[in-house]
């Protein structure tokens, strides 16, 4: 019984190794994994900032982009162009402050000239008012010395001013007048050329330093190879700066010249009113005899 137990317990046992040897393989080890090849292209090496700021005429750091950091890194004509507008800018102020000066020293001494030529009785009172070393230079004063001095010459010359030869007087000292007048304009006018000149040239000065300091920093983009608005904006900003500069010099120059021009023109308006009076007295001073 009890070999017949063992038997049975072998042949279990037989079996089973049997029906493991004929199943097949349900597990296999892992393949390595192989690598992969590297298909992309290597990425692009940025351009060195620095690089490129020298390419396109800037060297600008970190300190931060104004006005005067600007000036310096621009190319020499950008340079050129903005300090000339800068120098003309100064020189329309200057001129300003002089001619302000002048007009207002021009005003206060005719006024001064007008209140004592009014008191005058006679045709050599008038001439004395008028050449006094006070009023020297002055317009009207200078109207008033010619006008009787050619009176004046016409009696040294034996000439009779007076009765049918008064109109014949008249015309002489009308012309003596008109004489001084016609150099007044020149007189007033010194500088407004120079204001046209700056106030007409300024903005297109400056657009021509614009232009060339853009091209510079376009070929300074292509050879450099990149679109970094951050690394080309300097050199842009530099070259938009030379346009301010004439603008800030050209307004300015306009703004004067029309002042003055109507400064230039109300003296005139004040002259041509004299003249009438001027002459006026002297006729009333002839046909008194005086």
């Amino acid at each position: 019984m009890l070999n017949s137990k063992k038997t049975n317990i072998l042949l279990a046992m037989a079996g089973a190794a049997a029906l493991m040897a004929s199943s097949p393989v349900l597990a296999q080890a892992p393949a390595e994994p192989t690598p992969a090849a590297s298909t992309a292209a290597p990425a692009a090496t940025p351009a060195d900032p620095a690089t490129v700021n020298e390419a396109v005429g800037g060297g600008h750091h970190g300190g931060g982009i104004t006005p005067i950091s600007m000036f310096m890194e621009a190319t020499v004509v950008v340079k050129v162009v903005m300090a000339g507008l800068l120098l003309a800018s100064i020189l329309s102020w200057t001129l300003l402050l002089i001619k302000l000066f002048e007009f207002g020293s021009l005003n206060r001494k005719t006024d001064t000239f007008l209140e004592n030529f009014r008191g005058a009785r006679t045709i050599a009172d008038m001439r004395a008012v008028a050449t006094q070393e006070e009023f020297d230079g002055n317009p009207l004063a200078d109207m008033a010395a010619a006008a009787t001095e050619e009176i004046e010459l016409s009696r040294q010359s034996g000439l009779s001013v007076t009765g049918d030869h008064l109109d014949s007087a008249l015309g002489r000292a009308q012309a003596a007048v008109a004489a001084v007048q016609s150099g007044l304009a020149k007189r007033l006018s010194g500088g407004q050329q120079f204001l046209a000149s700056v106030g007409s040239i300024g903005p297109f000065v400056g657009l021509f330093g614009t232009v060339y300091g853009i091209m510079n920093s376009f070929i300074g983009i292509a050879e450099s190879n990149t679109t970094n608005l951050a690394v080309v904006a300097p050199g842009i900003a530099e070259a938009l700066l030379a346009t301010g500069i004439g603008l800030f010099a050209a307004i300015p120059a306009v703004v004067f010249y029309n002042y003055f021009n109507t400064r230039i023109a109300g003296y005139g308006t004040r002259a041509d009113g004299f003249a009438a009076e001027l002459l006026n007295g002297i006729s009333r001073q002839l046909d008194k005899g005086a």
